[in-house]
C-alpha cells in the first residue's frame, strides 16, 4: 500500500496499529468498527482537520477510516485480531503485550507472506479482503439502488424493515412531512414494542446533522424512535446529533449497513460458495 505524503499531519497505516491495539485493549478487548476509530483519534489526538479528509473519490471512506482499515488488516494477518461476520473485532489474546509489539516486524511478516501466497495461487485475494477496500459487490448494488425511483427505495426500505421483524410497517412518503417516509412497530422478544417513525434517501454524499435535526423535530411526539436510513454515510457532527443526550434517539443505517442486510436477509443477492478440494500428498505417501 502506497503511502501519502500530501498531509504530513495524516498518520500512516502502520503508525495506527500500536493505537488500534490500544484502543481495543480499552474497550475490553472488543469492539466495533466505529468504536475502535472513535478511540484511536482519542489516543492520537486527532482533529477535525485530518478525520474529515475523503479518501480520493470513494464517498464511502475518509482517508483516516480507510488506513485504519488497513491496520486492522495486517493486524489480522499478523495473528493480533480477529472479526466476526457481524462485523465485531477482537483481540486474539487478552494478554498482548502491546510494548513490545513491532509494527514494523508486522508489516515485513504480513507483505513476505502476501508474497508468498501469491506465488503459490494464480489467483489470490489480497489483504482488502476484510474491509480495507469496499468490495465491488457493495459499490455496484448501492449503484443499482441510486437507479431506484424514490417510491420503490420506499418500498425497499418497507420490505427490508419487515423482514428485519418490523410490523405494520407503512409508507407515507407525503411531501411536507418533514422527510418522515414511514413508519412502522418492532417488537423485543415479544413483550416490548417500539413506534418507530422511519427517513429513506437516496443519496451518494453525506448526511449531515442539520439533516438529522430536521427528521428529528418531525418525528417529535410522534414514535418512540427514530431510522434513518441512506445509501450515502453519515458525517462524525450527525452521527453524534442521532444519539445526543437528551434528545429522541435516530439510529442510523448508511449505504455499507444496507448492503450488508440486504446480503443477510438475501434480498435482491445470492450468495454462492466455492468447493476448494486440498489433496493431502502426505497422506497417500504414508499408505
Amino acid at each position: 500500500m502506497a503511502r501519502r505524503k500530501e498531509n504530513s499531519s495524516m498518520p500512516t497505516y502502520d503508525e495506527m496499529m500500536i493505537p488500534v491495539l490500544k484502543a481495543l485493549n480499552s474497550l475490553g478487548g472488543s469492539g466495533t468498527i466505529q468504536e475502535i476509530n472513535e478511540n484511536v483519534y482519542k489516543i492520537m489526538s486527532l482533529g477535525d482537520d485530518v478525520l474529515q479528509i475523503p479518501h480520493g473519490e470513494n464517498n464511502g471512506l475518509t482517508e483516516i477510516e480507510y488506513r485504519l482499515a488497513w491496520s486492522r488488516t495486517y493486524l489480522k494477518k499478523f495473528g493480533l485480531l480477529d472479526n466476526s461476520e457481524r462485523g465485531i473485532w477482537a483481540l486474539t489474546k487478552s494478554d498482548i503485550d502491546i510494548d513490545s509489539v513491532s509494527s514494523t516486524e508486522i508489516v515485513r511478516t504480513v507483505k513476505t507472506k502476501t508474497r508468498c501466497e501469491k506465488e503459490d495461487r494464480e489467483s489470490v485475494s489480497n489483504v482488502s479482503e476484510d474491509d480495507a477496500v469496499q468490495e465491488d459487490w457493495k459499490n455496484k448494488l448501492l449503484t443499482i439502488i441510486l437507479n431506484l425511483s424514490p417510491q420503490a427505495f420506499e418500498r425497499l426500505s418497507q420490505r427490508l424493515l419487515r423482514e428485519s421483524g418490523f410490523i405494520q410497517v407503512e409508507v407515507t412518503g407525503r411531501s411536507g412531512d418533514g422527510g418522515i417516509d414511514g413508519k412502522g412497530i418492532v417488537r423485543i422478544h415479544g413483550l416490548l414494542s417500539f413506534h418507530i417513525i422511519f427517513q429513506c434517501k437516496r443519496y451518494k454524499g453525506s448526511i449531515s446533522p442539520s439533516q438529522i435535526r430536521d427528521f428529528r423535530g418531525a418525528m417529535q411526539g410522534r414514535a418512540d424512535k427514530g431510522l434513518f436510513i441512506t445509501t450515502g454515510t453519515f458525517t462524525r457532527e450527525a452521527i453524534k446529533e442521532a444519539t445526543r443526550d437528551g434528545a429522541p434517539p435516530i439510529d442510523l443505517i448508511d449505504g455499507e449497513i444496507l448492503c450488508d442486510k440486504l446480503k443477510e436477509l438475501k434480498l435482491g443477492l445470492t450468495t454462492q460458495k466455492i468447493e476448494i478440494v486440498d489433496i493431502q500428498e502426505d497422506w497417500f505417501n504414508n499408505l
